[in-house]
This record gives structure tokens, C-alpha cells and sequence, in this order.
């Protein structure tokens, strides 16, 4: 190993010996010459090279090897900002907030940082009034200075701009002493600014100090100077001073530039000089040839402020309105409607009417400021009139509702639908849906009722979906919501109410209330379909099997559940058969009996189901290991089989049946939203998109948010991008609280950027991220699909952006995401961009990809300097040994048998097993045999490499190809190296001999060779996978699973052993992908209870805790118990994060089963104070926690007894109000219901806090504390298993010596010292045990024992005879007899 060390250049030595064979002669010719380049060489070129760059002089955006995190976020803050600006002229106030919160975060705020903040704080926000853009200024001034900023004369500089832009009243003499305090050096622009500050109060005279001080400084007089004189001497009421600075500018050598002008044109408009103002424009004309149109605008606004709209017509007519001009008019707009000229501003805004185009809406921007600054209703009436009459808006009121519910205004909502009534606009039940929402979180059931009503006011239809989603989540039952809502008069009877009350009551499981319903004559015609997933879930959580059948009987014989063709039969057996399909293996194997009672029932009630339906069924039992029940199942089919004549019609009839009965409900004014849905979703499934947008097109008023889900999905297969973004668009926006499902989002990303439109791509990511979409593996696996096909297109920009979203946005973490980055540059041969993305791979997100793919691909370009810069990569952060290794094995992979020899040969190389494992099995699954040969060969001499096992791997090969003839070649090569062959080699060699009918020429040992050949490949791999598991080698177990996919799935047992084994190394993606793969491959497989225990702490180290939640269900549904790791882990991170509402969830999941468990009733109910006091409520986890701690000491059924982990949580954070509190909780439970359990708790929190004077001053107030003996043993028991806790066992001696168990106690730290190799603590400690004549126990003289022989100190006592165990066993009975 000193070899090795020691040649840390080699792998340079190496490669010039190595890049003449890659290179041309006469290269090589050339390189042979030259010298070899040094490190100092190398980082003197790579310094040559980044110094251009960072001067920007070259084009191309670097990516800086090393790049500090605060550099980062400057960049990230500086293009937000920066792209909003080159835009739009303007900067949202909600985008400055949350630059402000990111660079917050991360604490120590650079100066670049704080100034981008403070220079956003102005005119670049007009949407926001003068006063508001100040205190937000003074707001991140302070916050910034609090972080740590350190500011200078640039950021009072900036503050300055901010402070005149918005015309804030302040003292410069009082500013330029807070700079003196900074001891901070004002410049001249400092001095600028002050000038134009006293001049916006007519402060000539205060102004003139500053341009004397300036002067006496030899300071430059600019032109913004000047102008700065001129609004001065207008606002003092001196105009002709105010002009005469014009020619005093030309004395002084300075031409009247814009700023100038504006501020003369901006005085005129204050005195409402229209006069002085024309000749001003005309003389300019003349001399400058035109004034910016932008100058002109500022005058408007002048103007308008000073109260003489009547001459904002001239100006207007000066100002061209082109396209180019559309942000400075909007800003213009938006800055009029929010200092309250709305009028003015909509007048400028209908100027742009010219410029509208077909499809293209103008004036959104406005119309939102409008609902922003609540505008009155009429106003916004009168401006959506208007702009549809220039033909500038299509459908502005839609609009304005949609922006008022996006700003939560219901009032303001509920206005502009009965607007749009009148107009006879349609109104979608899905509008409403934000507002019964908003309601709902509110818990204002009122506002649930108003909008009810309003809705049947305006005849919008009240569907199943608005009722089950928004309406009865309000209520603990239907019948308590009908109630409801017939005491508040909004009871409308109709199907879709029916339908929610069926719902609600089956996913609730209350299947007699499913029943009445059913058979109620006043229950209106529903078709099965609308009802069977939530009768699927409650038969599943219901165990009536009368019920069941029951249901099952109205809906086979009442013909209201049977609308469509082709009747009872089909419809039923297409309800059992996804029954069945919908339960788990171990769900059907519970439900045996009821299932088999539930067909008899069936039976006798002359129900049948076609024989498609009961062959589906019969396949699923047999798969749920129930042939048995098969035999019940069959009761329910066809006397006699169904000829072809009975199939159902095919998909094209049924779309025909749909349409007449649409036209036929149409025709009879009846409703007919459900059969429209039924259509569109029966066109998406016979692929007809035309005749679906037709049908969209043709009923678009009765259209419900899943027909157009269905529709979005059907024009992204058929690359109807356009399409989709529009329905999206128009029924899904991104500011809805409605989202698409998870499948429909990722259909959308994948065809726009197929299509190339990539923002619209990154903005539909953004919208899933914002909207809390749920991300599966599968969605995980849809993402790597969409930047592999961008990649292999070679679309650089797309796959970047596109990874960059989806890893900046947290929607996927897994490092196969990464790899695109790499095969972006491969697919285009360009290798050093490939290289380039590599190494920014490692440095972002510490991986190596696809470095054995650009070694080959350089080898075989030849391109030799890429070659060293990628080796000297990997030798710098893996070591020289790695960077040999990966280039030995391209070499190979390509074919370069010389260049790897050379590679091989390295002095000081030694054997590294895993590396030449990975690629020898590499070649065997690639059934690579010559490579495979020359890896033997070549490592003959390699230090350390274990021949017999390279030869095995030979063989391996051989048997996989039944080669029994390179078998006897590998066999005499291994007698010729004369390496020992261990039993399994000649095993393995005997097998491949035996069955080709050769002769063994060696004695067979007796442990014979598994025989793999009588078994497929992936059998012999699946064994490899779990030998690897058992050896805690999951990773690379999961590599060969990933190599064996698309070949046969693995048994049961090899799955869960894989998912475990990843599960242990915190590998949750890659078990997340296994576990889909089994679930694919084998119906019904479920985790067991260890797995499943192991995938919710993943889950939980990796935050997705709401996937834990829902595994934890799907246990406990299966009758799977967790481990008390898994539900503690789960536990804990609900309440670090305030959830009480999976918190609560969770205490109902485990309420019968604490005890198997083994969690205590005092776990939950901590976590539950916990978030209570993480959301700001120290009073509700008071009033929670005190009266179960009460009930818990006087009912031992009630377990609630402790608060340690609550108390241990808010102390170890900081949390000191919160520890207050619930000290004088436990304080005041201690004194008046002689409950000790919490205040020993706090008692016990302050010794490890290591706050003692607070734990004597306890124990003064409340003795009786000691008496708690289990819970003082407990604590120092919990102790002794951790180095570094003796002081606090010590403590406990210091403060209640006389209450303790001095045996148990000086045990316990006799432990403590043991832990910490402190022998002098322990030495000192037996001393004093025998000074005291306090006998130790076998088990810690054992122990003490051992750790003086370690140590090398003499034992001073006969050592215990017997084993550790031995004692354990004793210490453990005498704690047992003790409680």
C-alpha cells in the first residue's frame, strides 16, 4: 500500500505513455515531445480559463467548477428579479417577497443580495402605493442588517432612489448623519440624490448647500443635477428659474438631455400648464427631433396626479402605440388604476385596441389590478362591456370571476355570476367549487349554504361531484347534512344529490343507510357506473354479508340502476369482478367465508353474471390462492356458455346507444351532464378525438371538469398539444385550487416538450408542485422517460430545464434522474459538454454517472486530452486506484487489450474485488466472453486478485452458454496458473462437463455445484440477489434486478428480501421500483409487516410523509401490525411538522393495537402537544394534554401518564415559553391532584439540560417527586447505553443522594465512565464502592473486568467465573422480581 500511496502522479505518468495509442502518428509524434503537464501547469490553463469568463467576455455561459452557495442564490434572486423586469417592466410584490424569504433563509445575506432587494423596492412596483413600497423597503433594510448585511454607500444609495421614486417625506440632513453613524462615506451620487430630495420639497435653498459642498469638492454638476433644479424651482413656485436652468446648463457644458425635459414637462403638468407643455413638445421636435414615448407617458401620469385629465388626450396623440410599447403602457395602466385614476387608465389601455389579434385576450393584467383594488362591482361591469365592444376581450366576465376567486373574494364572485346569468353566460357547477373550499377550511357552514343557494338561484347544476367533494365533508353523515340543509332551505332534490348521499354513505361504510337509499321509491333513475367504486370500498369495509347481498339484488332487478345497454347482468358482473379485482390477496383470503356465503345468496336470489365476468373472477381467486371458492363463484354464471352473438356491443354501438340518448335528453329538456361525461369518456377509449372536441364543442355549457380531464389526456396521445393547453387552461388554471390528476399533469409536460414549448412544460411542473400533486415511483419513472426521449432527440436546453425543475422543485429525488443530463451530450458526440455535465453531476448532487460509457466513447474518438481531464477527475475525488480501474475497464469494454495491459501493469496497483466483480458480472450479463477472457488474463498478475474466483466467473459464462468446450480450455488454464480451485469452481466445471456427457477428469467433491442450467438465467441471478442482500450488499443486488428487468419476474420471496435489504440502506426509490415490479408481476403482493415497517421509516427520513401515512393504513387494513420504530419515527415527524390532522388520524389507526405494538398511549398524545405548540397554540395543547395525564393517573386503562419527549423536544429547541408552560402544567398537576409523573418528568429534563439550579429549585417545591423510583431507575438505565452522560448521573447524586439506590446508581456509572475510556473515573469510582461497602453486581464487576484488561490495568478483585449472558440473564430476572 506505501507503493500506491506514494505514486500519487502515476495515473499522469501513465497517460502520456497511453495517449500516443489513442492519437494519430503524427500527434502522437508531437505529444511524445512535449512534456508532461504538471498540476501547477494544469490550474494555471484552468485559471486562463476561467478569467475570460468571469469577465464575460466569452459568450457562452460558464458552469464554474466550484460555485459557493451564497453565489448560488445571488444568481438564482438576480435572474428571478431580472427576468420579470426585461419582461414586464416590473417586479410582483409577491415574487420580491419570495427572493426576500429564499436569501432570508439561508441567513448571512451578501451585499449584492441586499441591494437587488432594496433597488426592487421603488417605481418597479406599481402595483403597490408609494407608502406600502417604503415600509416594505424599511421592512428588508432591517431584516438584512439584522441577518448580518453589511451595507455601504451603495445600498444608502439605493434606499435614496427607493425613497424619491416614491416620494417619501424625509430629513437629508438626518440621512447623512445615520451614514456618519455607519461610518459610511456618502459620493457623489449620494449628493445627487439629496440635492433631488430637497428639490422635490421646493427646498432650493437646502438643495443649494449640497451643489455648494459638491462644488467645493470639485465634484462633476450632472444633468440629473440639473433636472433635479428644475422640479425644484417649479415646486417652489418659481417657473422662470425653473426654465432658465435650461440655458444655464448649456453655459456649463451640459446639453438638456430626457431627464431634463420630463422634469420641465412634469413641472408644467402640475400647474396644469397645457400651453407651456405643447410648446415645450414642439420645440424638443424641433431641436431633439422627438421625446421617447415612455417620457411622454410619465407626463400622463403627472398629469392625472395633479388633477387635469383633460389634457391627457394631447399627450396620447403624441404617443405611438406599438406592439414594443405594450409593457410600458401596462405598467402605465397599472400604476393609474392603483393611485385611483382606473378611468384614465382604461381610456390609455383601449388605445392598444388596434393591436388585438384573433384568440388573444387584452387587458387581463388590468382587469386583476382591478379585483385586486376592489374595484366596485358596476365599474367592473362597465370596463368588461366595453372591452368586449372594441373587440379587445372574448369573455371578460369568466375572467373576472376567475380572478376573484383566485383573491378569495366570494362576495365579489357571487356578483359576477349573476352578471354573467344575465348576460346568459353558462355557469359550470366547478366554479363554485373555490368558493364551497374556501368555506370549508373556514368551517362556515353559512357561506356552504349561501353559495348552495345561489347556485340553484342561477340554475347551475348541483352534480354529485359538488355535493360528495365540497358539500357533505361539512357533516359527520348524510342524513345530518340533509337535515342541514333543510333547515337552511337549500334542500334541491336531484339526481346528483341522491348520488353524493349514496356515496358518502357507502365510503363511510354504512351500508344500511346505502340500502334505504337504494330502495327508497323517491330515489331518482342512477345509473351503476356512478356508483360502483364507492359501493366497491364500503362492501370492502363492511362484513354484512346480508347487505351486500341485498344491494347487489336492487341493483340486478330495480331497472332505475340499469340505464344503458346492456343490462342487469353485465352490469352487476362487471361490478363483482372489480370487487374482487380491488381487494389484496390477503383482503379475499380474510372475506373466504362472507365471499362464499355472499355468492349462495346470490344464487338464491337468480342473480347470474356473464361468463367473460365469472372467468375474470375465477382468475382472480385462483391468483389469491382460493380454488375452493371458484367452486362458489360458479353458481353465478350462465347455465350454458355465451355464444358469440352474446358478447357485448362493441365500444362503436355503445358510443352510438350514448349519443341518441344524449340527443333524446336534450330533445326532453332534461339533464344530461352524466350522459355527456359518459360519451366523451367512451370517444377518449375508442381513441376518436375529432368526434370528442366535436361533442365538447357541440354541449360545451353541460361539459363537467372530468369530461375535460378525459380530454386533455386524449390530445396529448394524439399530439394535440394546443388543444390540451387550452382545456387546461381554461377549466384547470393554475391558480385553482382544482388540479389534475398525477397521470394527466405528466401527459401534458411530455407532449409540450416534444412540441418544443418549453416553458409551458416548466410551468405545468411548477403547477404540480404548487397544487400538491401526488408523486409516485411511477410518476418518478414517467419524468426519467420524458428527459431520456429529450435526450435521445438531443435537445440540450429541455433535458437541463427540465431536470433543473423538477430537482429545484423537490418532485423527484433519485440519482437515475440525473442521468439525462449526461446522455443529452452523448447522443450529440459532444464529449466534453458530456464531461462537463458529469463532473457539475458529482459537485451538485455527489454522483458518478455514465463515467464507464464516456471513457469507452472517448477511447473510441481517441480523443486523448478529454481522456486524462476525466481521469485526473476521478483520481482527484475517488483516488488514483478508481480513475486506473475505470480506464482499465474501457479499454477493454472497447477492445484496446494493449492500452489495458498498460493500465494493469501500474506499479503499486492492487486487487480491488468489487470493482473487478462489477465488471466481470457486467460482461457475463452482456455474454461478453472474449472480454471476460482478457480481464483473466490480464489481472493473472494483479497484487492480491483472486484467481480462483476470476476463473468461476469464466465459468459462470461458459455454463450460461453451455459451452462445455471453453469449460475444458478455462480448466487447463487454471492447472497451467496452477491456482487451487476451491469446491464450488470444480463443481461448477463438473456440472457444465456432466451434462454435455464429457468426462470429470478431477474427483467430484461431495458438496456438489447447485445445477443453474436446469434453471433459467434469471433464477441464477435471483439467487445472486438474495446471497447479496444476506451480505447487506442491497445496491448491488438491486443492479442486477435493474439488469433482469423485461426478463422473468423473481419469486415472492427474492422481492421482499430485495425490498428489505434496500429499505435497511435507506435506498426508498430504488424499493419503491421493486415493489412496483412485484405488484406488476404478482397480483396481490403486499410487504410484509418488517418491510412495510421499513418502507415507513424511509418514507419518513425522506419527508414524504404522507406516503407513510397511507402505508401505515394499508397495514393495518391488511392486518399487518408495524414495528414500534416505524410508528414512533411516523409519529414524531407529524408532530415536528404541526400535522394534527394525520396526527389525529394516526391515534385512530392504532387505538386497539398499543399494546402489540408496544407504543405507549403517552407517545401519541405528546406528539399531539407537540404540534399544537409547532403551530403557535400553547393553550390547545394545555387543554389537551392536562385532562388525559389526570384520567391517566387515575385509570390505568388510560395510559396517558408522561411528557418526556414533549418537554425533551421543546427544551432541546429552544422552545423556552413552551417549557414554561408546561412546567407550570406539571407543577400545578403535582399540587393539586398529587400527579408526579410530569413534574418528574421536568425534573429530569432539567438535569439533562444540564440546568441545575432550576432542577434543585423543583424538587425543593415538590419532594415527593423522588418517590417516583421506576422513572428516576429508567432514566439513569437509558443513560448508561450512551458515552458522555456520566455528569448527568452525577447530578442526580448532587441533588437527591438519599432518595437513590446507591448499587444501581454507582452501576449505572460505573457504565458511563466504561463508555467514555475514563479509567482514572473508574478506578476512582470502585474505590469509593468499597470505601462505602457497596456491594457491585456480577454483571458490572464483569464488565469493569473486561475494561481494565482493555485498557491494560490490573483487576483488583476475582473476576465473576461465569459469561456476560449469564449475568445479563440474572440482572434482568432481579429487575423483574424487583417491579
Amino acid at each position: 500500500m506505501a507503493a500506491l500511496l506514494s505514486s500519487a502522479g502515476r495515473l499522469r505518468a501513465l497517460c502520456p505513455r497511453l495517449l500516443p495509442l489513442l492519437r494519430p502518428p503524427a500527434a502522437a509524434a508531437a505529444v511524445a515531445r512535449a512534456p508532461a503537464p504538471t498540476r501547477n501547469v494544469m490550474y494555471q490553463v484552468r485559471f486562463l480559463t476561467v478569467a475570460p469568463q468571469q469577465e464575460g467576455s466569452v459568450k457562452e455561459e460558464p458552469i464554474p467548477e466550484v460555485q459557493t452557495r451564497g453565489t448560488w442564490q445571488f444568481d438564482w434572486a438576480l435572474n428571478k428579479l431580472d427576468n420579470s423586469v426585461r419582461k414586464t417592466g416590473r417586479i410582483p410584490k409577491s415574487l420580491l417577497l419570495k427572493v426576500f424569504d429564499e436569501i432570508s433563509k439561508a441567513g448571512c445575506p451578501g451585499s449584492n443580495q441586499t441591494l437587488l432587494l432594496l433597488r426592487s423596492c421603488g417605481a418597479l412596483l406599481p402595483e403597490i402605493l408609494s407608502p406600502e413600497r417604503t415600509e416594505l423597503a424599511h421592512m428588508i433594510w432591517d431584516k438584512m442588517k439584522e441577518l448580518g448585511a453589511v451595507y455601504d454607500t451603495s445600498h444608502y444609495n439605493a434606499l435614496l432612489k427607493v425613497y424619491l421614486q416614491n416620494e417619501h417625506k424625509f430629513s437629508p440632513t438626518e440621512f447623512l448623519a445615520r451614514m456618519e453613524e455607519a461610518n459610511v462615506q456618502p459620493n457623489r451620487v449620494t449628493y445627487q440624490r439629496l440635492i433631488a430630495a430637497y428639490c422635490n420639497e421646493g427646498d432650493i435653498e437646502g438643495a443649494s448647500k449640497i451643489l455648494g459642498f459638491m462644488k467645493s469638492k470639485e465634484l462633476p454638476i450632472t444633468e440629473a443635477v440639473f433636472s433635479s433644479l428644475v422640479k425644484g424651482h417649479a415646486r417652489s413656485g418659481d417657473m422662470k428659474s425653473a426654465e432658465n436652468i435650461l440655458p444655464v446648463m448649456r453655459i456649463a457644458g451640459v446639453e438638456p438631455g430626457p431627464e431634463t425635459y420630463l422634469s420641465l414637462l412634469n413641472a408644467y403638468a402640475e400647474k396644469g400648464d397645457a400651453d407651456s407643455i405643447k410648446k415645450t413638445l414642439e420645440e424638443v421636435e424641433k431641436t431633439e427631433g422627438y421625446l421617447m414615448d415612455r417620457i411622454l407617458m410619465q407626463v400622463i401620469f403627472s398629469l392625472a396626479k395633479a388633477g387635469y385629465p383633460q389634457y391627457i388626450q394631447d399627450i396620447k396623440e403624441r404617443i405611438k402605440f406599438e406592439r414594443e410599447l405594450i409593457p410600458d403602457v401596462m405598467n402605465l395602466c397599472l400604476t393609474l388604476t392603483t393611485h385611483g385614476f382606473e378611468d384614465i387608465s382604461f381610456g390609455i389601455l383601449k388605445s392598444l385596441s388596434h393591436l388585438s389579434r384573433d384568440n388573444v385576450d387584452q387587458g387581463n393584467f388590468f382587469l386583476q389590478h382591478c379585483v385586486n383594488r376592489d374595484m366596485p362591482v358596476n365599474k367592473l361591469k362597465q370596463f368588461c362591456s366595453e372591452l368586449k365592444e372594441a373587440k379587445m376581450h372574448s369573455a371578460p366576465l369568466p375572467f373576472i370571476l376567475r380572478c376573484a376567486l383566485e383573491a378569495n373574494k366570494p362576495a365579489l364572485a357571487i356578483d359576477v355570476m349573476k352578471m354573467m346569468k344575465e348576460e346568459g353566460l353558462p355557469i359550470r357547477p366547478h366554479y363554485c367549487w373555490p368558493l364551497l373550499v374556501g368555506f370549508q377550511k373556514e368551517k362556515n357552514l353559512k357561506g356552504v349554504f349561501e353559495v348552495l343557494k345561489v347556485m340553484n338561484e342561477l340554475k347551475v347544476e348541483l352534480d354529485s361531484e359538488t355535493y360528495t367533494d365540497y358539500v357533505f365533508k361539512n357533516f359527520a353523515d348524510s342524513e345530518t347534512a340533509r337535515a342541514q340543509l333543510k333547515k337552511n332551505d337549500c334542500l334541491f332534490e336531484s339526481v346528483g344529490l341522491c348520488v353524493a348521499e349514496i356515496r358518502y354513505e357507502a365510503a363511510h361504510g354504512r351500508l344500511n343507510n346505502v340500502l334505504s337509499l337504494l330502495s327508497s321509491p323517491s330515489t331518482p333513475p342512477i345509473d351503476i357506473r356512478q356508483l360502483r367504486s364507492s359501493l366497491i370500498w364500503g362492501f370492502k369495509s363492511s362484513n354484512d354479508v346480508h347487505l351486500w347481498s341485498k344491494i347487489t339484488e336492487l341493483l340486478y332487478k330495480d331497472e332505475r340502476y340499469c340505464l344503458t345497454p346492456p343490462g342487469p347482468t353485465e352490469a352487476v358482473g362487471y361490478f363483482l369482478y372489480h370487487l374482487i379485482d380491488s381487494m389484496s390477496d390477503s383482503e379475499v383470503q380474510a372475506k373466504e367465508e362472507r365471499l362464499r356465503q355472499y355468492f349462495h345468496q346470490l344464487k338464491k336470489m337468480n342473480i347470474v353474471i356473464p361468463t367473460t365476468y365469472y372467468n375474470g373472477i375465477c382468475r382472480l381467486l385462483d391468483s389469491s390462492q382460493l380454488p375452493e371458492l371458484m367452486k362458489d363463484a360458479r353458481l353465478l354464471s350462465h347455465k350454458k356458455s355465451l355464444s358469440t352473438d352474446d358478447i357485448p356491443e362493441s365500444a362503436k354501438s355503445d358510443v352510438s346507444a350514448l349519443e341518441k340518448k344524449l340527443e333524446k335528453r336534450k330533445a326532453e329538456n332534461q339533464p344530461i351532464t352524466d350522459v355527456l361525461k359518459q360519451l366523451i369518456h367512451a370517444l377518449c377509449e375508442e381513441e376518436n378525438m375529432q368526434k370528442a372536441l366535436e361533442v365538447k364543442a357541440k354541449y360545451e355549457p353541460d361539459m363537467v371538469v372530468g369530461g375535460y380531464a378525459a380530454l386533455i389526456n386524449l390530445c396529448c396521445r394524439h399530439d394535440n398539444v394546443e388543444e390540451a393547453m387550452n382545456l387546461k387552461e381554461k377549466v384547470f388554471p393554475k391558480n385553482s385550487p382544482v388540479a389534475l390528476d398525477t397521470g394527466k399533469y405528466v401527459a401534458l409536460v411530455e407532449a409540450l416538450a416534444r412540441h418544443g414549448r418549453l416553458e409551458d412544460a416548466i410551468n405545468i411542473l411548477t403547477e404540480m408542485k404548487e397544487k400538491d400533486v401526488p408523486i409516485s415511483d411511477r410518476t418518478v419513472a414517467s419524468f426519467l422517460r420524458i428527459l431520456n426521449a429529450a435526450a435521445t432527440r438531443g435537445e440540450v436546453e429541455t433535458v437541463n430545464r427540465l431536470h433543473e425543475t423538477i430537482v429545484n422543485l423537490g418532485l423527484a429525488e433519485t440519482a437515475v434522474l440525473h442521468s439525462p443530463l449526461i446522455t443529452v451530450h452523448l447522443e450529440k458526440d459532444d464529449m466534453p459538454a458530456a464531461l462537463e455535465a458529469l463532473i457539475n453531476c458529482y459537485k451538485k448532487y455527489g454522483k458518478i454517472l455514465q463515467l464507464h460509457n464516456i471513457y469507452c466513447r472517448l477511447i473510441e474518438k481517441g480523443d486523448a486530452d478529454l481522456l486524462q481531464k476525466v481521469s485526473d477527475f476521478i483520481s482527484r475525488e475517488y483516488g488514483d486506484m478508481m480513475a486506473l480501474y475505470d480506464l482499465f475497464f474501457a479499454f477493454l469494454q472497447t477492445g484496446k487489450y494493449k492500452e489495458a495491459r498498460k493500465v494493469i501493469e501500474t506499479p503499486g496497483l492492487r486487487a480491488h474485488s468489487g470493482r473487478l466483480q462489477w465488471f466481470a458480472k457486467k460482461c457475463i450479463t452482456n455474454n461478453q466472453m472474449e472480454t471476460l477472457e482478457q480481464l483473466v488474463e490480464l489481472t493473472q498478475n494483479l497484487f492480491e486478485c483472486d484467481r480462483d474466483e476470476m476463473y468461476y466467473y469464466l465459468l459462470q459464462l461458459c455454463e450460461n452458454n453451455d459451452d462445455w468446450g471453453k469449460a475444458e480450455t478455462v480448466w487447463t488454464k487454471i492447472q497451467e496458473e496452477n491456482v487451487v480451485p476451491r469446491e464450488k469452481t470444480l463443481a461448477l466445471l463438473a456440472n457444465i462437463l456432466e451434462k454435455n456427457g464429457q468426462v470429470v477428469p478431477f474427483e467430484v467433491p461431495k458438496v456438489r455445484h447447485e445445477p443453474t442450467r436446469s434453471l433459467s438465467v434469471p433464477n441464477m441471478e435471483e439467487r445472486k440477489i438474495r446471497m447479496l442482500c444476506r451480505k447487506n450488499n442491497a445496491k448491488e443486488a438491486y443492479d442486477i434486478f435493474l439488469k433482469m428487468e423485461g426478463k422473468n419476474g423473481l419469486q415472492y420471496r427474492s422481492y421482499d428480501t430485495l425490498i428489505k435489504a434496500l429499505l435497511a440502506q435507506n435506498c426508498l426509490e430504488e424499493a419503491l421500483k421493486v415493489k412496483h415490479t412485484a405488484e406488476t408481476h404478482i397480483k396481490g403482493f403486499t410487504l410484509n409487516s418488517a418491510a412495510s415497517s421499513l418502507l415507513i421509516i424511509s418514507q419518513v427520513r425522506r419527508d414524504y410523509l404522507k406516503d407513510a401515512v397511507a402505508v401505515l393504513k394499508g397495514m393495518l387494513d391488511s392486518g399487518l401490525f408495524p414495528t414500534r420504530p416505524a410508528v414512533v419515527a411516523l409519529t414524531q415527524a407529524l408532530a415536528e411538522k404541526g400535522d394534527l390532522k394525520n396526527l389525529q388520524a394516526l391515534k385512530n389507526m392504532l387505538k386497539d393495537i398499543t399494546k402489540p405494538v408496544g407504543v405507549s398511549a403517552s407517545l401519541i398524545a405528546n406528539a399531539i402537544a407537540l404540534a399544537h405548540t409547532k403551530n403557535n397554540d400553547l393553550d390547545a395543547a394545555v387543554e389537551y394534554l392536562e385532562p388525559l395525564l389526570i384520567s391517566g393517573a387515575q385509570n390505568p386503562d388510560q395510559a396517558v401518564r408522561n411528557i418526556s419527549y414533549l418537554l425533551r423536544k421543546v427544551s432541546e429547541e429552544g422552545l423556552e415559553p413552551a417549557l414554561e408552560k408546561f412546567g407550570a402544567m406539571a407543577e400545578r398537576l403535582a399540587s393539586q391532584f398529587g400527579i408526579y409523573r410530569p413534574v418528574t418528568d421536568l425534573f429530569l429534563q432539567y438535569v439533562s439540560a444540564e440546568r441545575v439550579d432550576d432542577a434543585r429549585s423543583l424538587v425543593q417545591r415538590h419532594g415527593a417527586l423522588v418517590e417516583e423510583k421506576r422513572t428516576l431507575g429508567n432514566f439513569m438505565a437509558r443513560l448508561a447505553f450512551k458515552p458522555g452522560q456520566a455528569k448527568k448521573i452525577e447530578t442526580l447524586l448532587e441533588l437527591i443522594p438519599e432518595h437513590l439506590d446507591m448499587e444501581t446508581v454507582y452501576c449505572y456509572l460505573m457504565r458511563c465512565y466504561e463508555l467514555d475510556g475514563d479509567v482514572a473515573s473508574v478506578k476512582a469510582l470502585y474505590e469509593k464502592t468499597k470505601a462505602k461497602n457497596i456491594q457491585l453486581h456480577d454483571l458490572s464487576l464483569k464488565s469493569l473486568a473486561a475494561f481494565l484488561k482493555k485498557v491494560g490495568e490490573p483487576v483488583p478483585f476475582d473476576e465473576p467465573p461465569e459469561s456476560f449472558k449469564f449475568y445479563v440473564e440474572k440482572w434482568r430476572k432481579r429487575k423483574l422480581e424487583a417491579s
